[in-house]
């Protein structure tokens, strides 16, 4: 069973910084391009950052460019996002996603993502 399970989200203040983890299992994490979208509230998903497999490739969304960095560790089929700087539009569900190195892919290739809400 392909599993996706992002922890790591919380509330912080506006500067503030959180780091997401999505622990990988049930196929070749290790072979295969991750990214993370973000989903607001009364908007459509948003590509975030992505990462190619094994790591030498990234790329950013302007919006989170210079503030967000993606990584991952294949060891530990862990898939990482440390956030900085984090402001109110930051605000969503973050998820993390299999297979696509930028873009949003269908529903199943989400995990069950985690909350971040940027507020003072």
């Amino acid at each position: 069973e392909v599993r996706l399970v992002e922890s790591g989200g919380g509330l912080v203040q506006p500067g503030g910084s959180l780091r997401l983890s999505c622990a990988a299992s049930g196929f070749a994490f290790g072979n295969t391009n991750m990214a993370w979208i973000r989903l607001a509230p009364g908007k459509g998903p948003e590509w975030v950052s992505g990462i190619n497999l094994n790591g030498v490739r990234t790329n950013y969304a302007d919006s989170v460019k210079g503030r967000f960095t993606i990584s991952r560790d294949n060891a530990m089929n862990t898939l990482y996002l440390q956030m900085n700087s984090l402001k109110p539009e930051d605000t969503a569900v973050y998820y993390c996603t299999r297979g696509l190195f930028q873009g949003i892919p269908t529903r199943d290739y989400w995990g069950q993502g985690t909350q971040v809400t940027v507020s003072s």
